[in-house]
């Protein structure tokens, strides 16, 4: 994008599409009675709200400044990314070692589909973790880093 009002319309227009698929789906799942279909169509609508909130938060990301974090929310922010880290490898391995041992096939499709969102979400909160929470955290270290980073002998005698 060669502007930031060129990226926020994009993003406002992706918020639109992500709304109308929602809307499509959610009117015709009442009419389909394959439940593998069904779930796969309702999967697809929660994702497309899914995607509608973050290109929300990418809105508020480029127009707000986000607070910095004191360090008690970073460490309950932290915990709770981390859990989920645990539960969603929990869940790759569980649901790996099960798909070789299905034989019916349209059952397997719909498990290593889960396992693919498994592991994305996975990899995404890794990536939260090390970005997202870490780049709106002003912990204690930091601000004596701040206060000291410039200042000769740090103290010390001479300074």
């Amino acid at each position: 994008m060669s502007s930031k009002d060129e990226l926020l319309n994009f993003l406002k227009e992706q918020i639109k599409v992500e709304n109308k698929i929602v809307d499509s789906l959610n009117i015709s799942l009442g009419d389909i009675g394959n439940p593998a279909v069904k779930g796969v169509l309702k999967g697809i609508s929660l994702d497309s709200v899914k995607h509608a909130e973050i290109y929300s938060s990418a809105i508020r990301l480029l127009e707000e400044v986000s607070p910095a974090l004191a360090q008690e929310h970073l460490d309950k922010q932290r915990e709770l990314v981390e859990e989920h880290i645990r539960v969603e490898l929990e869940l790759i391995k569980k649901i790996s070692k099960t798909i070789p041992t299905i034989e019916d096939d349209k059952v397997k499709l719909l498990l290593e589909a889960i396992l693919e969102d498994e592991k994305r979400h996975h990899q995404l909160l890794k990536r939260v973790l090390e970005i997202l929470v870490r780049g709106e955290t002003i912990t204690e270290e930091d601000w004596w880093d701040v206060l000291w980073r410039n200042v000769p002998f740090h103290g010390a005698p001479g300074g």
